[in-house]
């Protein structure tokens, strides 16, 4: 069974088990108020028969003359329900047959479990059940009781009558039942097909993504579990969709940069084997250089796959960042010196500015951030270093002096390969993936870093790094 043919079963299983206990209850609720009915009309019956009765021992002085004669107890009857026509009961009036009275029906029936008693409470017409007789009305005659009537009541229908009026009414909530049974069927099959309509697309839109269609999307529709599902989905598509393509970005961005030093590489060795450049210390320089470009660029991206995999490891310790930054800054003094970029260091060891790092990667850090400043600022430049404590953390500050970088540029500063043209190139060195291996060592030790446009006119570098708890 596929999954519309069972939620259509589910759902008419359902109806049907609902209608089904609402047709039992009715039945039975029928039944009982029917017979609750027939009770009450025979309590009036009785309460008319007694009347005639009482009239009829005035004229008999005694009840001798009704042991034993069902005729007269008939002819009786017959006078209650004569004297009382609101109790009569259609199925009584059967026409004479030859002149001569016949039984009517459910006359019989009545009689059977009539009890008349004296006054003393001696059986004078008994059934065989008379122990079961209850409402017996007491008959008075001038104040005094002569006697005592009751009736066994009627467990369950009997007189053909109310058998046909009954079979009629359970015919009538059969066929009720089968309707409502045929509606709810109807109800359910384009129910579960709407249902299901929304599932296959979203089973559909499944299989397309599987076989690598990440542009496809599912229309969300209502604000319900399937709304919500189809909205995941298509965040899922679109996370896939944005991966798909910083791969292909990042593969395309990684053969070109691997594609220049190999080229310049086999360039200047052709140049040799041809005769065309002399072997001599210069080209071996030179190849070396590259060779060395090209090792740098096949460094930086091992790190990075090892920070994709969490695989870097890190040897934490309680230090303080701000010292493993001054070791850094003195050991580019001279490099920066040379570049005649002026640095203004003033960070300074700050009491309570405890961090749990591993040393060699903050020293790491801090290598690439400062070998950018001698990538990208203009000799005679400035870089200002700052330190601070705010809201549980150690805040670093760098920021240097002009070539500055576009507003729009900046939040993408530490995307791998990424580099901005113009000032700040890849004609300066580089491979775009420095900042990158920024990011992630930062995130190693659960900070944060950001760049910001800087009051020299450069690049503002702010690293956050949570302070260690003492507690």
């Amino acid at each position: 069974m596929g999954l519309k043919s069972k939620l259509f079963a589910v759902l008419l299983g359902v109806a049907c088990t609902v209608i089904l206990g609402m047709f039992l209850l009715m039945q039975w609720s029928f039944d009982r108020g029917f017979l609750r009915y027939v009770h009450t009309v025979e309590k009036q019956r009785l309460a008319a028969l007694a009347l005639v009765l009482e009239q009829r021992w005035v004229e008999w002085g005694d009840w001798e003359v009704l042991r034993g004669n069902r005729m007269l107890w008939r002819q009786v009857l017959r006078d209650s329900l004569v004297a009382d026509p609101v109790v009569a009961d259609p199925e009584l009036e059967v026409p004479s047959r030859n002149g001569m009275p016949m039984p009517r029906m459910g006359e019989g029936h009545f009689l059977r479990r009539l009890v008349l008693l004296d006054e003393q409470r001696r059986p004078v017409h008994t059934v065989t059940d008379m122990d079961e007789a209850r409402d017996f009305l007491p008959l008075t005659l001038g104040g005094d009781v002569i006697g005592y009537l009751g009736l066994v009541p009627q467990r369950h229908l009997s007189s053909m009558h109310q058998l046909e009026f009954a079979q009629e009414q359970r015919r009538s909530f059969f066929i009720i039942a089968l309707l409502v049974a045929a509606g709810a069927a109807l109800l359910a099959l384009p129910l579960a097909a709407t249902l299901l309509r929304r599932v296959r697309a979203l089973t559909d839109a499944t299989h397309q993504l599987a076989a690598g269609n990440y542009d496809v999307r599912v229309n969300e529709g209502a604000r319900d579990e399937l709304g919500r599902l189809a909205q995941d989905f298509n965040r899922l598509a679109q996370t896939l969709e944005n991966n798909e393509i910083a791969r292909r970005q990042w593969i395309a961005d990684i053969s070109h940069e691997l594609r220049t030093p190999l080229a310049v590489l086999r360039g200047e060795i052709e140049a040799m084997q041809d005769g065309v450049r002399r072997t001599d210390s210069a080209a071996i320089e030179s190849l070396h250089g590259e060779a060395m470009r090209l090792h740098r660029l096949v460094d930086d991206l091992y790190q990075l796959s090892l920070a994709d995999l969490g695989a870097l490891s890190y040897r934490k310790q309680s230090l303080d960042p701000v010292t493993v930054l001054a070791e850094a800054v003195a050991e580019f003094r001279p490099a920066l010196d040379r570049a005649r970029i002026r640095v203004d260091n003033r960070a300074h060891p700050i009491v309570g500015g405890m961090v749990s790092a591993d040393r060699e990667r903050l020293y790491q850090l801090y290598a690439n951030l400062l070998a950018n400043v001698l990538k990208y600022t203009d000799p005679g430049g400035r870089l200002e270093i700052d330190a601070a404590c705010e809201d549980g953390c150690m805040i670093l500050d760098l920021q240097d002096s002009a070539p500055g970088v576009p507003q729009e540029a900046l939040p993408r500063l530490f995307d791998r390969l990424y580099r901005v043209e113009h000032s700040r190139s890849r004609a300066t060195g580089g491979a775009g993936l420095g900042l990158s291996i920024c990011r992630a060592i930062v995130g190693a030790h659960g900070g944060t870093i950001e760049a910001y446009p800087s009051r020299l006119g450069g690049v503002w570098i702010r690293i956050l790094f949570p302070l260690e708890n003492k507690s």
